[in-house]
């Protein structure tokens, strides 16, 4: 039995995928007091366990995962990334640079120690930070070399295999100190959070609404039903003369539905209101709250308040409107029956009771039925309709333009510099996220199909790392003893925790972005997927970007100038 299930798991590799990330979510869910694996941790286990299957997996299909992941990182936090270039960048690169020193220094370290040749120290240094990069340039490097034949392919031959051995722990120790271990180092995972939520609100004062669990207790535009008993409506009103009266008692709101002798009906400009009739208000809470008892007591007639009203974004476009104040606005014919709920500026409230005046790129929701709202819209610019369907053509084609540019390489002296396809994802996942932020009237992905992107995405990517690492891993350890495990442990732990201290001590950086640098510096994309996941927000992709590009390169000269060291 054991034996046909292991013969579907090689044939079908595809279900083995499936298994080994089903049993990662159910492994990383189990808690032992306050301590848990989390996700990735758990699925890089089970990866490497279903590894020893030896299955066959698709090389593509981890690129393919990979990039959709980076994508979706970058895409969520690209407004901000931009905003903390002006601010944070530089030291970030800086961190980048001093922690890439510190993997450089310890390796070499090491490598004196313990008198590894400098096959052994490539292979080290590669899979200990996670830089495959390395192995293709430090194999390139060796061949170089003056040597003899013999010892020129020995050399060659230890650089994989202590790769494959250093690359395990690389990779896993990363996420686990910084997941689980790395914010009790920085001040306890609350604190952490906390950190995360400041940040976030600094950021995004409304980013809490992306909760589905979350709602707001403020409504700022409401819909409330009253019975008409004041004497201004004897006799009859109709509803233009009534708004006006209460516009000139101050408070300008609308009348959206009036029930008269047992029917309903919209509010049209002429039809009359009488004694006794029950009519909706709608408008700014703030101006309702103050009717005064104009028209009479409020009712809660359910059936005449129980229909459909629409809220949509609208971006800030049209000449006729920008410099335009918002009493202003509402002036105009085409404003009839339409609220406004929030304006946003930059990614931040403006609050509409100041009057703001109009910018260019404002996006202003508004709220009313569905033909007032698409009156109003093409007066003030382009409306985005929510849906829950995501723009595949801007993601596909975002991708594509990502994948192309990161691909590119430039030479810098004899150093070839390239982000990768990966990199240009989360490149392009940064810039396409900052313009739809700008102009959000395409490329809309919605909050849960980005949680998908992003979680699946790494977590297949993970799953397919431990799957093609397992065998290869047993055998390094066969070659070349387990002492080479031992020192990738050490090259991978201590320059992890001297980027914690750097990042809370030297750079005095928020916590959340103390762990994203460190897991930018040592380019373990998966390990920026545990923090995530350890503090339930994306903060720390903000602090991944620029250590990510920087260390990249760092770590290319690094393990260059080991083998120039070692040889």
């Amino acid at each position: 039995m054991v034996d046909y299930i292991v013969g579907i798991l090689r044939e079908y590799p595809a279900v083995a995928l499936f298994l080994t990330v089903g049993a990662g979510f159910f492994l990383g869910k189990l808690r032992y007091k306050s301590f848990t694996l989390g996700s990735v941790t758990a699925v890089l286990l089970v990866g490497v366990l279903v590894g020893q299957l030896r299955i066959p997996m698709s090389g593509p299909l981890k690129t393919v995962f990979f990039m959709m992941f980076l994508f979706a990182v970058g895409y969520s936090v690209g407004p901000q990334f931009f905003k903390s270039l002006k601010g944070s960048g530089l030291k970030q690169a800086l961190f980048a640079v001093l922690m890439s020193g510190c993997c450089f220094a310890v390796t070499l370290a090491i490598s004196y120690i313990m008198a590894y040749s400098s096959g052994e120290a490539t292979g080290l240094f590669s899979g200990s930070q996670t830089c495959s990069a390395v192995l293709g340039l430090g194999s390139e490097a060796i061949s170089k070399l003056p040597l003899p034949e013999v010892v020129k392919q020995r050399e060659l031959n230890m650089i994989p295999l202590c790769y494959a051995v250093t690359y395990i722990f690389g990779t896993f120790g990363t996420v686990v100190i910084l997941g689980t271990f790395g914010p009790r180092l920085l001040g306890g995972l609350d604190k952490v959070k906390h950190a995360a939520k400041i940040l976030e609100k600094q950021m995004n004062d409304t980013a809490w609404e992306n909760d589905p669990a979350n709602i707001t207790a403020l409504r700022p535009v409401t819909y409330r039903a009253y019975r008409v008993e004041n004497d201004f409506f004897r006799p009859g009103k109709p509803v233009h003369e009534i708004e006006a009266y209460l516009a000139n008692a101050g408070v300008p709101v609308f009348v959206d539905r009036v029930r008269s002798r047992g029917k309903i009906y919209n509010a049209l400009p002429h039809r009359v209101v009488n004694i006794g009739d029950v009519i909706v208000l709608c408008g700014r809470r703030e101006f309702i709250v103050n009717d005064g008892g104009l028209i009479g007591p409020e009712v809660a007639d359910a059936k005449l308040l129980n229909y459909p009203v629409k809220r949509v974004p609208v971006l800030v476009s049209k000449e006729e409107v920008i410099g335009m104040r918002l009493s202003q606005l509402f002036e105009m014919k085409y404003m009839h029956a339409v609220n406004i709920r929030n304006i946003r500026r930059d990614g931040k409230d403006v609050n509409p009771v100041d009057d703001p005046v109009l910018m260019k790129g404002d996006v202003v929701t508004l709220v009313g039925s569905q033909t007032a709202l698409n009156n109003a819209s093409s007066h003030i610019g382009h409306m985005d309709t929510p849906t829950v369907a995501s723009d595949l053509m801007f993601v596909g084609l975002a991708i594509f333009v990502g994948g192309v540019f990161g691909a590119m390489t430039w030479m810098i002296g004899s150093i070839p510099l390239s982000f990768g396809t990966s990199g240009g994802s989360l490149i392009a996942g940064l810039v396409f996220g900052w313009l739809r932020s700008k102009r959000p009237t395409y490329g809309h992905i919605p909050d849960s199909a980005i949680w998908l992107m992003n979680n699946l995405g790494l977590n297949v990517f993970v799953a397919i790392i431990g799957i093609e690492a397992g065998p290869t891993f047993v055998d390094g350890i066969k070659a070349v003893g387990p002492m080479i495990f031992v020192a990738g442990m050490v090259a991978t732990t201590l320059p992890v925790l001297f980027g914690l201290w750097l990042g809370k001590r030297v750079f005095k950086f928020n916590p959340a972005i103390t762990l994203g640098c460190c897991a930018g510096a040592r380019t373990s994309t998966a390990s920026l997927g545990a923090v995530q996941n350890a503090l339930g927000s994306t903060v720390p992709a903000i602090g991944y970007t620029v250590t990510y590009a920087v260390s990249n390169l760092m770590l290319v000269v690094w393990g260059v100038a080991l083998v120039t060291i070692l040889t």
